[in-house]
């Protein structure tokens, strides 16, 4: 099962202007695998997952989902990105509409499924979390961290094949960034392929399975987590490691 590749991205190229972001990037990601994406501000790992879902078009180059190219579609990329669940360091969520709402819109709406299972598939998964008690309440009863665990189980309701998290807890008080990062945690575990962005290098050499280290819009290393934390193969992940603090990691 994690030997099939459902994500396949071939030479990707992205720019703005003359401002090139993504040079001939190649990637694979394993059904079943999680991914996680470390490296430098600006270095393109947003771009990346925005690529992926989508948000942005390419110049050159081609991103498959099971073998299916979904790069610059324009006519049915709503349906692709029902297969690509993505959340963002903002929660997004309608101020107007309670918990509950926000989490079963997108697949009673768009997936036209049945209301009641997935009323039922939400509470579900709102328990989960540790939020079913808060079903009723509006976005603006509940604290950053509840917010972004409730994206998150939006995104996981609509059952998508591959997750995306872009810096999920940058926009979050210390506090509320554990009980984020548990949830995540806790899907890895049950076997969602994953695709994760993060700043936080203790959580990322927890929830890999790989690392992905990019500089300058290009993979500089791509190694198993215990080999990149504690003997990284290039000296410019081995700068990058030095910045962050680490129990029994040596990275020189």
């Amino acid at each position: 099962m994690r030997e099939e590749v459902l994500l396949k991205i071939s030479h990707l190229q992205k720019s703005y202007d003359d401002n090139l972001v993504l040079k001939d990037l190649s990637l694979e990601v394993k059904q079943g695998e999680v991914v996680v994406v470390v490296g430098p501000s600006g270095c393109g790992k947003s771009t990346l997952l925005r690529c992926i879902n989508g948000l942005e078009a390419i110049q050159h180059g081609q991103i498959e989902l099971k073998d299916e190219v979904i790069s610059n579609r324009n006519k049915d990329m709503h349906l692709v990105r029902q297969k690509i669940g993505m959340v963002f360091q903002s929660y997004d969520l309608f101020p107007h509409m309670t918990i509950i709402d926000n989490v079963t819109l997108g697949p009673i709406k768009a997936q036209h499924r049945q209301k009641d299972e997935v009323i039922k598939a939400a509470e579900l998964a709102l328990d989960r979390v540790g939020l079913l008690d808060k079903k009723d309440a509006y976005p603006r009863q509940l604290s950053g961290g509840q917010k972004q665990r409730v994206a998150i189980v939006r995104s996981l309701v609509m059952e998508p094949e591959l997750m995306l998290f872009d810096e999920v807890t940058a926009a979050l008080d210390p506090e509320m960034v554990r009980e984020v990062l548990d949830v995540m945690l806790a899907q890895a575990q049950a076997g969602s392929t994953m695709m994760i962005v993060t700043h936080e290098m203790q959580f990322a050499r927890a929830v890999a399975d790989r690392i992905i280290f990019m500089d300058k819009g290009e993979i500089v290393e791509e190694n198993a987590p215990t080999d990149f934390f504690t003997q990284p193969e290039t000296e410019r992940a081995k700068q990058f490691l030095n910045m962050f603090e680490f129990d029994a990691v040596n990275v020189n």
